[in-house]
Parts: structure tokens; sequence; C-alpha cells
């Protein structure tokens, strides 16, 4: 997948967004990392997005945690 696909992701806004398909965005960000020269500039775009993605990962893995201890406690 390339960064220009993972660019078009962005449209779809981070509430809107699968684990799944921010899982594809990080990864596809950090093939662009590895395997293209950066700018300065892109590099603080990119690191800033997987940031963004990250957080929201660590979110649904709680909420989702939450709910399957909710579920075996009943």
């Amino acid at each position: 997948m390339s960064f220009y696909f993972a660019k078009k992701q962005r449209t779809k806004g981070l509430t809107d967004m699968t684990y799944k398909e921010a899982i594809t965005e990080i990864e596809a960000i950090l093939k662009s990392l590895r395997e293209e020269q950066n700018s300065i500039d892109t590099l603080s775009e990119r690191v800033a997005r997987a940031t963004e993605l990250i957080a929201l990962c660590r979110e649904k893995l709680r909420k989702t945690e939450g709910e399957v201890n909710s579920i075996i406690e009943k």
C-alpha cells in the first residue's frame, strides 16, 4: 500500500475509522518511512498522523477490553 492511499484515508475522520483501517494506515506510514526519502516536513507530518492513529487504536482496544470484561463478569 502506498502512502498516497493512506493519505486518501484521511478524508474519513478518525472517529469514523475502524481499527483495521487505522492499522493499515499505520503500516503504510511505516513502510513509507523505511522506503522513501522523507523531508523534515513530511517526516513530522507522518509521525504526527501515526501518533493519532496509534491513540485511536489504543482507545478502541481499551473499549473492547472493557466490553469483553463486562460480558465475562455477567
